[in-house]
């Protein structure tokens, strides 16, 4: 009797076990699959603006594809709801493929539909991200009873570790294959992004391995019963009823500085910093380091991640030191030959990937921490003001000069960081007051 009065005990235990490894399986999966699409697209999105520039195609494609992901974004909750987060996750990865095949043959005609495209297909595989991702670590943290945000900034550490490392990967690839020639041009890109190509398929058959989330996201997917147009509805109350939020209002411009600095270093970083002393095949050494130091810093940050005062100090220590090298830029920068030309960039591009790294993993959890009850909602709210700012950075980057942008960049800096803090110290305290 003392055995089968046991037994019981012993399969919850083993179910439970098993329930918590999935988890983790789930997260090292999606990070992986990620890192396969993204070293692809990322080593592209680096060179679209020093590769294609006849009549700026490089550059006006990332801002078209930009401007597509943010409206977009707008309905990708609605279709990753519909869809469930693994399927949303599975289609996003078409929109990278045919990105990055566009690139073989780069025209009007080709770079153009492909942009178009992948900003539908970023707005949902990111709004499926951040909603299976928060889901795997709520799950997690049921099945072996701990602390929700220490888990949640875990994995959003994990994962983006992983993924910021394609920078490092990506660009090595770009370093190995890509050859400067006389007279400026450049040999390699065509077996580069053929390349490319395989690992992207390499990285959506990944996607396919993921286990189905059963999660709340998946219970809105199986409830047939409500109307397109009533789901439409749905839709644009959470959008409003998020926006007429205090906290989403104070978290928006830190939201918008992410993707100016993002877009700041793909578009001017790469071109006025990295290409005049290292050269079109220096742009993948230099934004290797940055990744380097992006995917250290998001694992290293998501491990010290206990909820919201944590994240206030890693933010405003993310933000000291973007500010720090925005000054040296817009006070010091200059082409310099020899040694010190190959090590400043370097510098400025380890620098910056700290700052990239905090506000990755931070924003995520954050987001997953105060927008429990609409985490689709909240992580659309994300990439469509990241995607809206990305595009103003790649509309204006022809047009204004590397100083001009700098100062941009700085003074939306401080107004971002002093919103996020007064969220952190003022805002969220009355908000947890209320709720007790």
């Amino acid at each position: 009797m003392a055995m089968d009065e046991e037994a019981p005990l012993v399969v919850e235990i083993s179910k439970n076990e098993n329930s918590i490894v999935n988890h983790e399986k789930d997260v090292y999966i999606l990070s992986s699959a990620f890192l396969l699409i993204f070293l692809a697209y990322g080593a592209a999105q680096n060179l679209e603006s020093t590769i294609n520039t006849e009549g700026n195609l490089g550059t006006i494609s990332l801002g078209i594809l930009y401007l597509s992901f943010m409206f977009c974004s707008i309905f990708a909750s609605l279709v990753v709801r519909k869809l469930g987060s693994k399927n949303a996750l599975i289609l996003g990865t078409t929109g990278y493929w045919l990105f990055v095949a566009a690139n073989l043959m780069p025209n009007w005609y080709t770079m153009v539909p492909a942009s178009l495209y992948l900003g539908f297909a970023a707005s949902i595989i990111w709004v499926g991200q951040g909603t299976y991702l928060t889901s795997a670590a709520r799950s997690h943290a049921n099945d072996h009873i701990l602390n929700e945000a220490v888990i949640m900034g875990k994995f959003n550490g994990v994962f983006w570790g992983m993924v910021a490392s394609h920078q490092f990967v990506g660009n090595l690839i770009t370093l190995a294959l890509m050859r400067d020639e006389e007279g400026g041009s450049t040999s390699g890109t065509t077996v580069l992004f053929l390349v490319f190509v395989c690992t992207v398929t390499l990285g959506a058959v990944l996607m396919c391995f993921l286990s189905k989330r059963a999660g709340k996201e998946e219970a809105r997917q199986q409830d047939s019963s409500a109307s397109s147009v009533s789901s439409v509805a749905t839709l644009l109350k959470s959008i409003i009823t998020l926006l007429q939020d205090i906290r989403m209002l104070l978290i928006i411009p830190l939201i918008a500085y992410s993707g100016l600095q993002q877009a700041f270093v793909w578009a001017e970083f790469t071109k006025y910093i990295v290409q005049p002393t290292m050269g079109e095949s220096g742009v993948g050494g230099a934004m290797a380091v940055y990744g380097v130091f992006d995917a250290i810093c998001s694992l290293v940050a998501g491990h010290f991640t206990f909820g919201l005062s944590s994240i206030s100090i890693i933010v405003s220590g993310g933000a000291l030191v973007q500010g720090a090298v925005l000054v040296w830029i817009l006070l010091a920068h200059s082409v310099t030959a020899g040694a010190l030309g190959i090590l400043y960039p370097l510098l400025v591009a380890a620098l910056w990937g700290i700052g990239d790294g905090v506000l990755n993993t931070q924003l995520s959890a954050l987001l997953g921490i105060l927008f429990k009850d609409d985490l689709e909602g909240a992580f659309a709210q994300l990439k469509l003001w990241q995607s809206f700012a990305i595009a103003i950075v790649f509309f204006l980057a022809p047009y204004i000069s590397l100083q001009t942008m700098v100062v941009i960049m700085f003074v939306a800096l401080c107004f971002s960081a002093l919103g996020f803090l007064f969220l952190t110290l003022k805002v969220e305290r009355a908000f947890s007051y209320r709720a007790a």
